[in-house]
């Protein structure tokens, strides 16, 4: 039997069954956790990055993390700033998300600098001639700003909203949420393009190698328009999700299409664009450098012709054109299938810059780096999943998350 719990007079299930969900999820956290101490305490001998794969599993769940985190972003910029009226349903969740794939990256990010106390060193001794300075000082910042949205929520839980003082501050803070969406806006757009201008500028690997703008490679704006247009398809994932285990209705279908129908909008000019650039680099960049473009593909399974196709073709287009159709955005099972392939094609696109990258022969004696992430890295990369899942449940069950939740329950 569902009993009533902090959030307002939502119901929510009994204490036993979420201390076992939680306590499933800590076993995940707790893996995750032992094999971040063995690659503290013992070094990044613990992995199997080499000299080949300095960038590995780890910079690619972050990247990943970080785009997927995209939705808090531009959903914050169509709300405050747009002026999207219908999407204060659902940005609590996008903020919630956002801070989990945020604060994640930055997990992931100390336990592959290997001293995580020295961390204070890129903001003490910068080297501004780095984009990934640029990109440390963004992120944390664009976090600070996270912590900042994500504070209302928290003090909109039924206690803390009795104690008058806390209660002014959520208030106030609500009134000016647009200076900090604003904010979060201009800090995304620099972060998000500087992690595709370090793959654009590596003269050494033609495969990752653009021309572009002044200082700014075309992947500086390819990363920052793939992640406003597939954030959201992962905050839309990750609420039918939640639905789906909590057998609730939480956000009604015209928020969930209409933030759905401007992703996919985002999503077909992106692969316009993701598409443009591919041909300019066969045929224009890569015969400069002396490379075909089959060059940078093999028969291996893992880094074979296909893997363009599928981010391109099924992840890209087709995603696209479901998100578009009126037809394909009102379809369940079509919706469904958009978002996860386009929140896919993302993620593929963020491994090929950083794995095929590296795995791409650049000189006559090289041949096809293979590599194989150990338990360690692995552990660690499941690790903000389980973070994720505890994060969601607690801010779920004593939050008022979502505004239509109570409307849409009777």
């Amino acid at each position: 039997m569902d009993t009533k719990i902090i959030s307002g007079e939502l119901k929510r299930c009994p204490a036993w069954q979420f201390g076992l969900w939680i306590g499933a999820a800590g076993i995940v956290l707790l893996w995750g956790v032992y094999a971040t101490l063995l690659c503290w305490i013992k070094g990044l001998n613990q992995t199997n990055m080499n000299d080949a794969y300095g960038f590995a599993l780890w910079i690619w769940a972050d990247l990943a993390i970080i785009a997927l985190g995209g939705g808090a972003f531009f959903t914050g910029f169509l709300r405050y700033i747009i002026g999207k009226d219908e999407l204060k349903h659902i940005i609590n969740y996008a903020v919630i998300i956002g801070f989990i794939c945020y604060s994640s990256a930055l997990i992931i990010l100390g336990i592959d600098v290997g001293q995580p106390l020295r961390g204070w060193f890129i903001f003490w001794h910068a080297n501004v001639h780095s984009m990934l300075t640029e990109v440390a000082f963004c992120l944390t910042c664009y976090l600070f700003v996270l912590i900042i949205e994500y504070t209302p929520i928290i003090l909109e839980n039924r206690r803390l909203g009795n104690i008058p003082f806390l209660h002014n501050f959520g208030h106030n803070l609500h009134e000016i949420m647009a200076v900090f969406a604003a904010t979060g806006v201009f800090l995304s757009f620099f972060h998000q393009g500087s992690l595709g201008g370090v793959s654009g500028v590596l003269f050494g690997r033609p495969f990752a190698f653009r021309e572009g703008v002044f200082i700014w490679p075309w992947t500086f704006f390819l990363f920052t328009w793939s992640a406003a247009a597939c954030g959201p398809c992962f905050t839309i994932l990750i609420t039918k999700i939640t639905e789906k285990i909590t057998g609730k209705k939480l956000v009604k279908q015209n928020v969930i299409e209409l933030l759905a129908k401007i992703s996919g909008w985002m999503t077909g000019t992106y692969i316009i664009a993701k598409i443009v650039d591919t041909l300019y680099w066969a045929k224009v960049t890569l015969p400069k450098t002396g490379f075909g473009f089959l060059d940078f593909y093999t028969n291996n399974p893992l880094y074979g012709i296909w893997i363009l196709v599928l981010e391109i073709g099924i992840c890209g287009i087709l995603p696209a054109l479901i998100l578009i159709s009126e037809k394909g955005r009102k379809n369940p099972a079509s919706l469904m299938a958009a978002v996860i392939l386009a929140v896919l094609g993302v993620c593929i696109n963020r491994w090929v810059m950083v794995l095929q990258v590296m795995a791409a022969p650049v000189l006559t004696f090289e041949t096809w780096q293979m590599y194989i992430p150990s338990w360690q890295e692995i552990a660690t990369t499941i690790l903000p999943l389980a973070y994720g899942v505890i994060v969601v449940s607690f801010s779920y069950r004593y939050l008022p998350v979502f505004p239509q939740e109570k409307e849409l329950n009777p």
